[in-house]
């Protein structure tokens, strides 16, 4: 007879544990039948007994004090950092020689990103850069690879000018020195951003290594991690919670992430996909570098990890294939997309608006994408022949590929999207990835992002008349603001707005699909993102919230004042909990340098693990300086600002007043006052 672990024993009680089990049973049946994935039951079924054994623990660190942090020791923790598109350096891993350059790449010199190779030897830089578009594989003549460790997110381009300029995760890094993290503690997780998923795996082993980074993490330090993930860093981790599921049995897979994952940071999370990415593939973003939009769109399209970035429905999520991986064999199956009722009734896939529209010749044999022998005046003169047809695309005719199948008959390059969306997408053997996700199983999760910025959330496009990757121009941009939908043109704009505006390059209703992850009742805070005294604080407990809708705080504003508005729920899932952090006018390139953001992050890691911690999460009732770079000098008041925390104290090499007004006491005194 064989012997029966901990969680077989309990999986055979589940009907004793009545007053645990009745918790974890009503939150699973009471889930609209919408948000339950296909075919998941005897996964969900194994879940929920390790649901119940974790709901134990934590009702039983709750009776030890508090809410189970006395368990925990902070010291004991370590960070690790999954950087976004394009935030990982790339190094050569060839020898190539660059004709009429001073410039050659030699193993181990930085492609991405270096600005003088990238100005003097452009061709020989595009080919350290580019993949094949149909098999991801590297040019014959050069490849590169990503770098690794701090150095790799810290910053791009380190330079005097370029350094600064190009930096990323720095101040991140800069702010848990200060507040003395020990170097073992901070891990970053650097990875090819150009590859697709199941690509990162089958070519680098990204998410084995990434598994043995939790354990190795965890046997050092001795507690959970922390994850903070940035932009497509948020798509690279939920990947790995879904292929995590098929590499742990089932019934260990909420214990494995209990041991090594203690709170998971999504930053900027793309969660339904980025309007800009269309831009990128027909037109080309340069994201500010010196090339031409042509250059970027070539490079953009190359890259398979680029439709990754696709915006999608919310109503529309992929057949589960869990079972199929034991009856079929891993691979060979298309995700079959499964669609709700509410994307049919709904105009715009839940999007503001359509996402693409494209005017197109009504002759067919008018292409878009002439041959380099055709003279432009030619194509240009054919095609006014033609009585133009506007061909308008929503968000889940993007992501299904119907968006990139039409443009085939004007513009044959988009074979190679077709290609990788079918290959690298839909025929992924772990999951979709342009499909909503739940919240995931792990117990903190805090989702975090800005709002009320000028965001792009539809395009026009024409042809051009000239050859790929130029051969399509944009006539007009639609973006949302503040709660309405503006045109570069200035025409009406037809379409449902949100409540708000996203932060310059991500939608508000992307970045707040993590609302849907809290509970029936949420608490709701806002508070000025500046150090406050409490006087501005707003709050409202217990507002109602249903599943699929925004929520709406109903708070004033005080003009010119920037405010983070909280969204908690530590009650609707037992030893869970949901935060929501929307920042005003924080920039989704720059939020991770934003020292609010790095204090709110710090303060509620403090409260987190604190033994003497009374509430669920930290409280918002004023914020004062930490460091002496918060120290201010008050010149209507000639003297330091916060005198109950801050003292003039000059040093030498100070060369303003403000530089001389510092901490009193330690940052760890100062701490104290936020249990």
């Amino acid at each position: 007879m064989h012997a029966l672990d901990s969680s077989s024993l309990l999986a055979f009680r589940l009907p004793i544990a009545r007053p645990v089990n009745h918790q974890i049973a009503s939150w699973f049946l009471s889930m609209p039948r919408r948000r339950r994935r296909r075919g998941d039951l005897a996964f969900s079924v194994a879940i929920a007994a390790e649901a119940v054994a974790a709901a134990a623990v934590g009702a039983a660190g709750a009776v030890a004090g508090g809410d189970g942090g006395a368990d925990f020791d902070y010291r004991k923790l370590s960070g690790i950092i999954i950087p976004g598109f394009a935030s990982t350096q790339l190094r050569a891993w060839s020898v190539l020689d660059c004709p009429y350059s001073p410039f050659d790449f030699n193993p181990l010199d930085s492609v991405w990103l270096d600005t003088a190779k990238l100005l003097s030897a452009v061709n020989c830089w595009l080919k350290c850069m580019l993949l094949d578009p149909y098999n991801q594989t590297d040019h014959p003549e050069c490849k590169s690879r990503p770098d690794s460790g701090l150095s790799a997110i810290t910053e791009l381009d380190p330079g005097y000018i370029t350094g600064p300029l190009s930096s990323v995760w720095k101040e991140w890094v800069k702010w848990c020195v200060e507040f003395g993290i020990e170097a073992n503690a901070i891990i970053a997780v650097p990875y090819d951003w150009r590859l697709p998923p199941s690509m990162l795996e089958e070519r680098d082993l990204y998410f084995h290594k990434l598994k043995l980074t939790f354990e190795t993490a965890l046997k050092l330090r001795g507690g959970p991690s922390l994850v903070f993930a940035h932009s497509m860093g948020n798509n690279v981790f939920r990947y790995f919670l879904e292929w995590l599921k098929l590499e742990i049995a089932p019934k260990h897979y909420i214990r494995w992430l209990d041991e090594h994952i203690h709170a998971y940071f999504a930053v900027g999370a793309p969660l339904l996909g980025s309007t800009e990415a269309v831009k990128a593939a027909l037109s080309g973003a340069t994201f500010g570098l010196p090339v031409s939009e042509g250059t970027a769109r070539l490079m953009f399209n190359a890259f398979g990890s680029s439709l990754w970035l696709m915006p999608f429905s919310e109503y529309c999520k992929a057949d589960n294939i869990y079972w199929k991986h034991f009856f079929e064999g891993k691979g060979g199956c298309h995700h079959r997309q499964q669609c709700d009722e509410m994307e049919y009734k709904s105009e715009y896939s839940g999007w503001p608006t359509n996402l693409v529209s494209i005017e197109v010749p009504t002759v067919r044999d008018m292409e878009a994408y002439p041959s380099i022998m055709d003279t432009t005046e030619n194509t240009t003169s054919s095609m006014e022949c033609g009585k133009p047809t506007l061909l308008s695309f929503s968000a889940r005719e993007v992501s299904d590929g119907t968006l990139f199948k039409t443009m085939k008959d004007w513009d044959p390059q988009s074979t190679g999207l077709i290609h990788q969306l079918e290959k690298y997408y839909q025929g992924d053997p772990v999951v979709n990835p342009l499909t909503p996700w739940e919240r995931p199983p792990i117990k903190n999760v805090f989702c975090i992002y800005g709002i009320d910025s000028k965001t792009e959330v539809g395009y026009y496009f024409a042809p051009s008349g000239k050859p790929y990757p130029d051969n399509w121009i944009i006539t007009d941009i639609i973006y949302e603001f503040e709660g309405s939908l503006l045109s570069r043109s200035g025409n009406s704009v037809t379409g449902k707005p949100n409540n708000s505006s996203g932060d310059g390059t991500v939608s508000y209703n992307s970045l707040s699909w993590c609302q849907n992850w809290l509970g029936p009742k949420v608490n709701i805070t806002r508070a000025p993102q500046a150090e406050h005294d409490g006087s501005d604080l707003q709050t409202r407990m217990n507002v109602d919230h249903h599943e699929g809708q925004s929520l709406l705080p109903n708070m004033t504003r005080t003009p010119h004042v920037k405010y983070i508005t909280y969204f908690e729920d530590a009650e609707s899932i037992p030893g869970w909990r949901t935060a929501v952090w929307e920042l005003d006018k924080a920039n989704h390139r720059n939020i991770v340098r934003m020292p609010v953001l790095m204090r709110e992050l710090w303060l509620e890691m403090w409260h987190d693990m604190h033994p003497d911690a009374k509430s669920k999460f930290v409280t918002k009732a004023f914020r004062g300086p930490l460091r002496n770079e918060d120290c201010h000098w008050d010149y209507a008041k000639a003297r330091c600002g916060f005198p109950e925390h801050c003292e003039y104290r000059y040093t030498f090499g100070d060369v303003h007043l403000g530089m001389s007004c510092k901490l009193k006491n330690s940052s760890t005194n100062l701490l104290q006052q936020y249990l």
